[in-house]
């Protein structure tokens, strides 16, 4: 059975060039020009992908993106955007979007970046959950971060995280002390052939601090100014690291 992709444009050109190049690659295409009509069959429809808008009538990208994160939908979501709005591109990927393209775009860009959410979401899906005794665990500050599980837990409480805010914290974790750089994470975390720009780290990695500072204190991610990130235990708040 082919993947079915939901794409919510209300530009009629653009609409039938994604769904034509889509569709030419062995995908079953739905397209609606409005938020509130996507949103109602992204909630009430499985699709493998959503090609969303932002700037759609009546009810906008941004909205109809916040409302499906809310009611649980997880299917992927690349959002589409104008050039050089970079403040769009942050505000979506932070509202939960996976990737995004920018107008105008080409046919080897479209297929690329589908292929490449669709194969992060499934090995995202097929991930092991709950952590169980003899499980590989790394003790560090206040964490406990169990790989194989891809859980997190600060003095026996679970830290909810995306898959990819999972990824950069166990990378900067097994090196604390160390700058990575923006490149090192994009790679290692998003793949060689991811063609996002590095704000999409800046913005995983916003979103992870915030959520470390919300429910601990000893470890704490600082930011290198023009070269990346670096894991750190605060000493003045916690105790020697196992």
């Amino acid at each position: 059975m082919s993947d079915k992709v939901l794409i919510i444009e209300d530009e009629p050109t653009l609409a039938r060039l994604v769904t034509y190049n889509l569709s030419q690659e062995g995908y079953e295409t739905e397209v609606v020009g409005n938020g509130a009509e996507g949103l109602h069959k992204a909630i009430h429809d499985h699709y493998a992908i959503i090609f969303l808008d932002l700037m759609l009538p009546g009810m906008n990208g941004f909205e109809v993106l916040q409302k499906l994160r809310q009611n649980g939908v997880k299917t992927p979501v690349i959002i589409l955007t104008a050039r050089n709005a970079e403040e769009e591109v942050v505000q979506g990927l932070k509202l939960g979007a996976d990737d995004y393209i920018t107008k105008p775009f080409g046919v080897a860009e479209l297929l690329a970046r589908t292929s490449a959410v669709l194969r992060r979401s499934r090995n995202e899906e097929s991930m092991p959950s709950k952590a169980s005794a003899g499980d590989k665990v790394i003790t560090i500050g206040d964490l406990q971060i169990f790989p194989d599980k891809y859980e997190v837990f600060s003095n026996g409480q679970w830290i909810t995280l995306r898959p990819k805010e999972f990824e950069v914290l166990l990378y900067l974790a097994e090196r604390p002390g160390i700058v990575i750089t923006r490149d090192d994470l994009m790679n290692v975390v998003w793949g060689f052939d991811y063609i996002g720009g590095q704000r999409t780290v800046d913005v995983h990695v916003s979103s992870l601090r915030k959520k470390l500072e919300l429910n601990q204190q000893t470890v704490q991610i600082d930011s290198i100014r023009g070269v990346g990130y670096k894991l750190f235990i605060n000493r003045k708040t916690s105790s020697p690291s196992r």
